[in-house]
């Protein structure tokens, strides 16, 4: 069976106090909350800034057991060096703490701005980097600066498989070569709803499907409807069963590698409106996986604190 995880990108938002979070929830219990609201969550902190072991090991001690995180990649490689040089800030981000998850790690988010060009040569070497396994990680974290080495730093399981996700936001990505690339060293492209603003691309590369729904209408803003609701639903139940929606927006001719099932991890970031929590819910709902939820938007009941 596929794992499908559907939920929302970060929790903290304080438009959300006192309307999916409850009127008398403190902020220390919001992660409580969510995490029991929806089966997964994209950690946004890590893209700003490096967190620590302890902030990781506290979010998983938070979180139902069979929770699952994906954590975004920092900014400081993707947006500030612009990849350039960046051996030691992946090592400084593999040691931070990330492992401290356990098996609630998924994915890793790597998101690109609008004004970064697809370059074959540098792009290849930064997968290249990337490692796919607790073992590549350990060695890559080893290599961190010395600032970094904090208790818990290198607590990496001996086995365990690390994914990743990259996001792009250039129309220049829109080639057969970087689809290639993707498919080499096993990444997905990121699905993602950008309101017509960034490509979309659904060319499948590896063995799951990272989706990040940024409001269809406007960006970070409009919900989505019921009718749009069920045509995301439905892709997912194409891509969980291992095929491809009919209309995809393929930029590769060639199809991804058959398989029987594919895992899929799915993201609402329409959250200036209060929007991305619900839609969640509604989705997870299509699928019957709110019924093994704890709480409900707005409700404090069933959630001991």
């Amino acid at each position: 069976m596929s794992d499908l995880r559907i939920g929302i990108s970060g929790w903290r938002y304080v438009p959300w106090r006192g309307d999916f979070y409850p009127q008398k929830l403190t902020q220390k219990n919001e992660l409580k909350f969510a995490s029991r609201a929806v089966n997964s969550i994209e950690i946004n902190g890590s893209f700003y800034s490096l967190q620590s072991p302890d902030l990781y090991s506290r979010w998983c001690a938070d979180t139902p057991d069979d929770f699952v995180f994906s954590v975004k990649g920092p900014r400081f490689i993707t947006h500030m060096r612009r990849l350039n040089d960046v051996e030691t800030p992946l090592a400084n981000f593999f040691a931070s703490g990330i492992f401290q998850l356990k098996r609630k790690l998924g994915p890793i988010l790597w998101q690109f701005p609008p004004n970064f060009k697809f370059e074959a040569q540098k792009f290849e070497h930064f997968l290249s980097l990337l490692p796919h396994d607790t073992q590549q990680a350990k060695a890559c974290a080893r290599g961190c600066d010395g600032r970094m080495e904090k208790s818990g730093y290198l607590d990496i399981p001996a086995r365990g498989r690390v994914r990743h996700a990259v996001e792009i936001r250039n129309e220049s990505f829109v080639t057969p070569d970087f689809i290639a690339l993707l498919r080499k060293y096993k990444t997905a492209v990121v699905v993602a709803d950008t309101a017509g603003k960034w490509p979309n691309v659904e060319d499948l590369t590896t063995d799951f499907v990272y989706l990040r729904l940024h409001g269809d209408k406007a960006l970070y803003e409009s919900g989505y409807t019921p009718a749009a609701l069920k045509r995301w639903g439905d892709r997912i139940d194409a891509w969980r069963q291992g095929s491809q929606p009919e209309d995809a927006h393929l930029v590769s001719g060639k199809s991804g590698r058959a398989r029987k099932s594919r895992d899929v991890f799915c993201y609402f970031d329409n959250d200036i409106k209060v929007r991305a929590p619900y839609d969640a819910r509604k989705l997870l709902q299509r699928f019957g996986l709110d019924k093994h939820l704890a709480v409900a938007p707005g409700d404090l009941r069933g959630l001991e604190l």
